[in-house]
């Protein structure tokens, strides 16, 4: 048995009833929806179209909002009905990342993640999800699609279907009969700017404030040119020839009318800032255990300093990754109830092993206990890394995003750890005077410049195979991330200090550059954060 859903557009007239159905069956909140009704025209007047699209989660036979959640709150049925458990939930919105379909949002009542979940409990006794069975036209049908004796199987069998981004390779469960491109596509249109049509796009409402203007008028009113007209008009008053809503008024490009209102930044901040904290306290001590295998002798009084910036550095991850999750009050559940498939609680793990050792090893320094010394700093080591790179591997997880898929991620953060912990040590040279190993720390950070340089070079020039990737590096190289990107990521960041270390080195070079180089750190994790977030995902 496998449910699924499809979407036969040749009979949706764009009522809506679905939508008010699912909001009204689930106590949906204002400003959210689990199901709502895309509308994109296409043409040029009068050979105009308006297409309907009915947009939900996919229930995925191989959901990767399952795969990423760290509690078990989202979870496949064996009916193939992806559904969710909002007491378990944390808030980490993990899933909203890594759906591809923009299918999940944060409930604001509960500050939980939600979704449609089929009507599970209307299929559990035997009925129809409630937009099926409100839908004036037919044009939703549900069922077993394994059944051969079903509606939904037979249309599968008979007709040519569709489905959002296969090559996701999710297999959705959630097909369209003549779907159309411009509509299933988020990155065939634009969003239009202000009209009457698509005032969801920007928050809730439809006509209502239009309306409001209206009353008492007895004005015969043409809604479509007065939308025509409204968006010509502010065009030519802001001069704006290259105004996207101008041309595609006159070239009858598709563009989206009628949408969702867009989630904005999900992960802000507190992850750039956690990034931040975790690269250094994982570098903290990679830099004085790689001077121990380069044969420098390493004072305990060094090894003391390494382990209080490393835990320091550690408690100050875990606060960031508290504050990110809307339901803070639940942040114990990531070790206490873990999904194992999930980087967020192999994360949590390795943050929480890394501690652990670091405070033994720190504690055998300061008390002179008599532990056999480096295989417990090769152990550290083994973790130090997995907490530098675990992120990649979690971002990996989130397939909505197309730009975190860079097979390049893992090492873009090794290498920061490795310029954050010699940035660090630099600077704590100015407290503790010189060591003989820590004339090492000028010629890591030259290479580490060079190597991040390359992978920066790398993630942004490689072949972006879809559009999204390659919107993401237009917009951090050409648009509203490039002077970030030019001057503090690249110029501030990388070039300058790598130059003042080649060029001229001295103990106050070397803490100029440590600074520039946190500060870039900082300003490319912030771009690798924000950016892809920027694309919408429906």
């Amino acid at each position: 048995m496998k449910y699924g859903f499809i979407i036969d557009n040749r009979k949706c007239i764009g009522c809506h009833a679905c939508t008010t159905a699912c909001k009204s069956e689930h106590d949906v909140a204002v400003g959210v929806n689990r199901t709502y009704v895309k509308q994109v025209e296409k043409g040029v007047f009068p050979n105009t179209r308006r297409i309907f699209s009915v947009m939900r989660c996919n229930h995925c036979t191989d959901a990767p909002c399952v795969e990423i959640c760290p509690v078990e709150a989202l979870y496949t049925r064996e009916d193939g009905i992806v559904d969710f458990d909002n007491n378990r939930c944390i808030g980490c919105k993990s899933c909203m990342q890594a759906c591809p379909y923009d299918a999940l949002y944060i409930d604001p009542d509960n500050n939980t993640a939600a979704k449609c979940n089929y009507c599970a409990h209307r299929v559990d006794v035997g009925r129809e999800p409630a937009c099926v069975t409100v839908c004036p036209e037919h044009a939703i049908i549900a069922g077993d699609m394994e059944n051969p004796h079903t509606e939904i199987s037979m249309l599968l069998a008979r007709q040519q279907v569709k489905v959002r981004k296969p090559e996701k390779g999710t297999k959705p469960n959630l097909f369209y009969i003549d779907g159309d491109e411009a509509s299933l596509n988020p990155q065939a249109t634009d969003k239009s700017g202000p009209s009457l049509w698509n005032s969801q796009a920007r928050g809730v409402g439809h006509y209502a404030k239009a309306a409001e203007k209206m009353i008492g008028t007895n004005n015969d009113i043409d809604l479509l040119q007065m939308v025509i007209d409204n968006e010509l008009q502010a065009a030519y008053q802001k001069k704006e020839t290259e105004n996207p809503n101008y041309i595609d008024v006159l070239n009858g490009k598709a563009r989206r009318v009628y949408d969702t209102p867009d989630k904005g930044i999900l992960w802000g901040w507190e992850v750039t800032a956690y990034i931040m904290t975790k690269a250094i306290a994982a570098g903290a001590f990679l830099i004085p255990f790689l001077a121990m295998l380069l044969g420098y002798e390493v004072s305990t009084n060094a090894k003391l300093w390494s382990a209080g910036i490393s835990l320091v550095f550690l408690a100050l991850t875990g606060l960031f990754l508290v504050m990110d999750l809307d339901r803070p009050d639940r942040f114990l559940n990531v070790l206490l109830r873990p999904q194992w498939n999930s980087w967020l609680v192999r994360g949590g793990y390795t943050i929480t092993i890394f501690g652990l050792l670091v405070t033994v090893w720190g504690a055998s320094n300061f008390f002179g206990w008599n532990i056999p010394e480096k295989p417990l700093q090769w152990v550290i080591a083994v973790f130090a890394v997995l907490l530098a790179i675990y992120t990649a591997f979690l971002f990996a997880q989130a397939k909505g995003r197309d730009f975190w898929q860079s097979p390049s991620l893992a090492l873009h953060m090794l290498v920061h750890s490795v310029m954050a912990g010699a940035a660090v040590f630099a600077l704590v040279l100015l407290v503790t005077g010189n060591e003989n190993w820590m004339s090492i720390l000028g010629m890591t950070l030259i290479i580490a410049l060079a190597v991040n340089i390359f992978t920066m070079v790398t993630e942004l020039t490689m072949t972006h195979p879809s559009t999204a990737a390659h919107t993401v590096v237009e917009m951090i190289t050409k648009g509203r991330y490039k002077n970030m990107f030019w001057i503090v990521t690249v110029i501030l960041g990388n070039v300058l200090p790598l130059a003042l270390l080649i060029f001229a080195p001295s103990a106050t070079v070397l803490t100029i550059a440590a600074v520039l180089v946190l500060i870039g750190i900082y300003a490319t994790e912030k771009i690798w954060v924000e950016a892809p977030q920027r694309i919408p995902l429906a």
